[in-house]
């Protein structure tokens, strides 16, 4: 069992399509059991608008299956609506010692960045993410590399039920992306692609326009030299442009160098362009389609739902006989 949580925010970029979402689909496709869904509980921990979480949950699910999320190959549903994400959640809060959630480098990380919001949302959170996990006995769970220490709690958190209450959940395995995993940022190849970044030149939208598209990649940053060449020490920028014109071309490394050894940086540049033009206008074409068939997207969200609730039930029916409730 493969399982992902995403967060309910539709304005995504290259970067997390190549290091993330891209793998989840390929792994669906070799008929991988897979369940993705849509944290939204996870969201309230931040300030936030309720009627905008509303609509960036819709939106989100809209992207997500844009990109290829399948809800017929794959279970796909909103947290919320499957209550016993929340039930399983609390008795795990039971077994967690509260050292263990205030070393989680997330919660320091977003105390810092919400000083008037540190609510106890933000402790749990990885109390949560666990019964997220355990709900489904999930076995690998893909992550990026900030969340390998969740995953190590939740493994945490397994072991110390199985230990008191007898053997009941499998202790799930990171997947870390092998390719495509640090994509960095257009105007400094330094630090990675993000969508908060202040400068929204760095990066370039799932859903970006091919004016834009063109645009970012044609003023992006490059390196000293004219050989388009991978070295990441020396060459870090025209490094960056190369991984993303192998990722989305299908071609090796080695394949693109050879390509472009008599080309300049902006002929290269162009044909990048070009690529992320095509490629990206299969996604926008599936989200302007799904757009208008925001009830057809609901009920598969229903149907999702349903059939996690399934599992979810099976689950803390265990929990409860285990745990001593009623």
């Amino acid at each position: 069992m493969i399982l992902s949580g995403l967060q309910p925010t539709g304005d995504i970029h290259i970067g997390n399509w190549l290091g993330a979402i891209s793998q989840w689909v390929a792994l669906q496709e070799k008929g991988e059991e897979c369940v993705f869904l849509i944290v939204d509980l996870h969201a309230l921990t931040t300030s936030y608008d309720k009627n905008e979480l509303k609509n960036n949950v819709l939106d989100s699910a809209i992207t997500y299956l844009a990109l290829g999320i399948d809800p017929q190959k794959s279970i796909f549903f909103v947290q919320s609506q499957v209550k016993e994400h929340a039930e399983l959640a609390w008795i795990f809060s039971t077994i967690t010692p509260v050292g263990e959630l205030e070393r989680m480098t997330q919660f320091k990380d977003k105390s810092r960045q919400n000083k008037n919001n540190i609510n106890a949302g933000l402790l749990t959170y990885p109390v949560l993410q666990a019964a997220d996990i355990l709900l489904y006995r999930a076995d690998t769970v893909p992550v990026g590399a900030d969340q390998v220490q969740h995953i190590e709690l939740t493994r945490t958190i397994a072991r110390k039920f199985n230990s008191r209450f007898g053997q009941t959940f499998k202790e799930p395995k990171e997947l870390l992306a092998k390719t495509g995993s640090k994509i960095m940022s257009l105007t400094d190849p330094r630090k990675k692609m993000s969508k908060s970044d202040s400068n929204p030149a760095g990066y370039i939208s799932i859903f970006e326009t091919p004016e834009n598209i063109k645009k970012k990649i044609m003023s992006a940053t490059t390196d000293s030299g004219k050989k388009i060449k991978y070295d990441e020490k020396r060459k870090p920028a025209i490094s960056n442009l190369l991984t993303i014109y192998s990722l989305f071309s299908g071609k090796t490394i080695k394949e693109a160098e050879k390509k472009f050894e008599k080309k300049g940086y902006a002929e290269f540049k162009k044909a990048l362009a070009d690529l992320l033009i095509e490629k990206l206008g299969e996604f926008r074409i599936k989200r302007d389609k799904l757009n208008s068939r925001k009830v057809f997207v609901r009920e598969a969200l229903k149907l999702g739902a349903k059939r996690a609730q399934r599992v979810a039930e099976d689950t803390m029916a265990e929990v409860k006989k285990k745990t001593g409730l009623l």
